[in-house]
Formats: structure tokens, C-alpha cells, sequence
């Protein structure tokens, strides 16, 4: 751990981290008064949540495994716009 700095908080309530941190996202948890413990954080928006899910984790890697055994190819989307309007019409 390195030695404490002294810092000076501003009259509106800010301290500088430094500008290695500058835009980065940190926690503030104050543990007792006049004593904080600041964390640098990554956030995952709500809507974003089920990809870190072992469900999700679990279809990722087999999707990554058919897309390595299935290379690319280019589409042909005349070919595939005739083949829809064939489906749609035989309805």
C-alpha cells in the first residue's frame, strides 16, 4: 500500500484522485465519519445484466464454437428474397 496524500476538500466537496483516474467510475463507501474507502469500478447497466449470466455464458461459447466450425459466406439476398416470397406466397 502506498503512503496516505493529503488532500483538501473544496468548498463544494470534491477531492482530485489525480488525473490517472480522470472519468473512470469509482464506489465511495464511508465506513465511519470522516473516513471513506474509494474503489474503482466497472458498472453493468440493469439491461445489460442477463449477458453475465451462466445461461448467456453458456450459449456464448456455443455460438463462438458454431462460428468457428462455420465460416462466414458471402449472402446471396436476391436468392434469399426470392425464397421468402415463395414461403409467403405458398401460405
Amino acid at each position: 500500500m502506498k503512503s496516505p496524500n493529503l488532500k483538501t476538500i473544496t468548498s463544494k466537496g470534491q477531492i482530485s484522485l489525480g488525473k490517472e483516474y480522470a472519468g473512470r467510475t469509482v464506489t465511495v463507501e464511508q465506513v465511519e465519519d470522516g473516513v471513506w474507502v474509494i474503489k474503482v469500478a466497472r458498472v453493468i447497466p440493469e439491461n445489460e445484466l442477463w449477458l453475465h449470466t451462466p445461461e448467456a455464458e453458456r450459449d456464448l461459447a456455443e455460438a463462438f464454437r458454431w462460428a468457428e466450425t462455420h465460416p462466414a459466406e458471402e449472402s446471396d439476398l436476391d436468392a434469399l428474397e426470392r425464397k421468402l416470397r415463395r414461403r409467403k406466397t405458398s401460405r
